[in-house]
């Protein structure tokens, strides 16, 4: 698929570019604050689904127009909370239901390319939790107002958060977080941490992002960053077992066309031309790990 065929699939709510190796996605309600409806769930999941499966792309990038009022205002909730249900799950009770907003962090977590948030404008709820916590850098405006206001809005933390957010800052500052909904800037000690940079203005935010992943993309080896991001993602439950993983892993990639072009760069002095992409490869061994069923007709957690 061409960077123009990205319009013939006819996204209503977000915007797809691709520039070299770098895809970009951009919020596109401005006029309802980027506000999280089912459609922009949707069309996010299928772009992520996409560009994981397009060898051309090495980063992908989420990101809003900056004169947008907001980032990511959370859950669009004019209408109450219809938009958590559906109907499907509802015929089969509580353990079918599935948050929209987690299926759409796990969908994101499970990419194997570089992912990257530039989050320039405010962001509430699952506009932090599904739209930046999932990612592997997230840039964020200074002057940004965030929070997970949930318990202030009578429901649970949602979209993974209360996996993520004590695995990236620790149980002490995310309990702070999750259980006060308190507003916060990125410069708090609370929430400072979850950010790659902080960036003083808003309009800055997108292309400080877009040099750092231009500069990944040319330099980083596709199948390195993927099962690397693996054994950061699905890691051992001993320093032993994880030692037998990131063995075999190596021994594995060590034997590839990128691992020769990663030496020979080396030592010449130049920049790496690395050629090996996910679709050529067929590791049998990958992944390694446990997958649970999350479709909700059959699990029954």
């Amino acid at each position: 698929m061409s960077s123009s065929d990205y319009s013939a699939l006819g996204f209503k709510d977000i915007v797809l570019s691709l520039d070299g190796s770098v895809a970009v996605i951009s919020l596109n309600r401005p006029k309802h604050r980027n506000s999280i409806n089912k459609n922009i769930i949707e069309e996010l999941i299928q772009a992520f689904n996409l560009f994981d499966k397009d060898d051309r792309v090495r980063v992908v990038i989420l990101t809003a127009d900056p004169s947008a009022p907001a980032f990511c205002s959370g859950a669009d909730i004019s209408g109450g909370w219809d938009l958590l249900w559906d109907a499907e799950a509802e015929k089969e009770g509580d353990h079918a239901h599935r948050d929209s907003g987690g299926t759409l962090s796990v969908v994101i977590y499970r990419c194997r390319k570089i992912t990257i948030a530039a989050v320039n404008g405010h962001a509430a709820g699952a506009g932090i939790t599904a739209f930046q916590l999932p990612f592997d850098f997230r840039f964020v405006w200074a002057g940004a107002k965030l929070t997970f206001p949930f318990v202030r809005r009578g429901i649970s933390a949602e979209a993974t958060s209360t996996y993520l957010l004590p695995r990236l800052l620790g149980h002490s500052r995310a309990s702070a977080l999750l259980l006060t909904g308190a507003t916060v800037t990125p410069e708090s000690n609370l929430i400072q941490d979850l950010y790659y940079q902080i960036i003083p203005t808003r309009e800055e935010v997108f292309p400080v992002a877009k040099a750092f992943a231009k500069e990944l993309a040319a330099n980083t080896s596709q199948p390195s960053v993927t099962y690397t991001k693996a054994l950061l993602q699905h890691p051992g439950d001993s320093i032993e077992e994880n030692h037998l993983l990131d063995s075999r892993a190596i021994r594995i990639l060590g034997r590839s066309n990128d691992a020769v072009e990663g030496v020979n760069s080396f030592k010449e002095r130049r920049s790496p031309m690395f050629t090996d992409t996910l679709s050529s490869r067929s590791d049998p061994w990958f992944p390694w790990w446990r997958s649970w069923d999350i479709t909700h007709r059959k699990s029954k957690l």
